[in-house]
């Protein structure tokens, strides 16, 4: 069968150095003995890498034509093809509950989508590993006070241990992208539970960081004028949070905060509730 034609609406970049493959199959190998899936494997350039490995391997495509590739050229594979879109699928059916290594050369134009949905399910994803655009593993990896960080910084360290592992370069890739890439792992570290609100906490950082040029106490304002709309939705009183925001803290902007400011300042927010 002849090889898959790259579709740019998919955002596909077909890896063509068989070493860089290895290498990115090979980082599966520090969450061992759990199934791993792999999202996007095209035409099975890390796929053929993945299968020698002892133990389950699937693969999740949305283009019906890697897909019929996949099938033709790894028949083994045949009952472990699932042809859908990874960002629709629930996870707890693809091992039958049980935790998986998520892998892949994740489409540039769906990876923050992708991270997101491998926080939603992380007590399903011990491990993730795989490669991204570079200026996205580069947000992912950075530390408080960076200019890269942000809310992918703070949400997926919050419950992961992450590392930037190498650097891909464009000529490896058919198209070539305009970009960089890098090949990442994100460890679950020990975390069970942040302390806080977690539905709060997100909101805050995601507030606090659409608007990362002000200081906390003027971005996070919009936030608070919604807690009291709700609250007056509901009955209750409304509060004044004008003491709070006198405090150092809000003179801040959100790059200089860590994760566990971040919990401090939502459970502070929530305190006053």
């Amino acid at each position: 069968m002849k090889s898959v034609r790259p579709k740019k609406f998919l955002g596909q970049h077909f890896l063509t150095d068989l070493s860089i493959a290895s290498d990115i199959a090979d980082t599966v190998d520090s969450c061992p003995d759990i199934p791993v899936l792999e999202v996007g494997p095209g035409m099975g350039v890390m796929t053929q890498y993945l299968i020698k490995k002892p133990r389950q391997i699937k693969v999740v495509e949305i283009d019906f034509e890697s897909v019929e590739y996949l099938r033709k050229n790894f028949p083994q594979l045949e009952d472990n093809i699932i042809e859908d879109d990874f960002l629709k699928m629930h996870l707890d059916h693809t091992f039958d509950g049980k935790p998986f290594v998520l892998t892949g050369n994740y489409p540039y134009n769906i990876s923050s989508q992708i991270f997101f949905k491998m926080l939603d399910n992380k007590d399903l994803i011990p491990c993730c590993t795989g490669m991204i655009q570079k200026e996205v593993a580069e947000r992912i990896t950075a530390k408080p006070g960076s200019k890269t960080y942000g809310i992918l910084s703070v949400l997926i360290q919050a419950w992961y241990s992450v590392e930037y592992l190498f650097t891909v370069h464009e000529h490896v890739f058919n198209p070539p992208p305009k970009v960089k890439s890098a090949v990442i792992r994100m460890t679950r570290n020990d975390v069970t539970s942040l302390g806080c609100d977690e539905v709060l906490f997100k909101r805050i950082v995601k507030t606090t960081f659409n608007q990362r040029r002000k200081t906390l106490r003027n971005n996070i304002r919009p936030l608070l004028t919604d807690l009291n709309n709700q609250r007056e939705q509901a009955g209750e009183p409304v509060v004044d949070y004008t003491e709070m925001l006198t405090d150092e803290v809000f003179n801040k902007r959100p790059e200089q905060l860590s994760v566990r400011d971040f919990i401090e300042l939502t459970n502070r927010v929530s305190s006053m509730g």
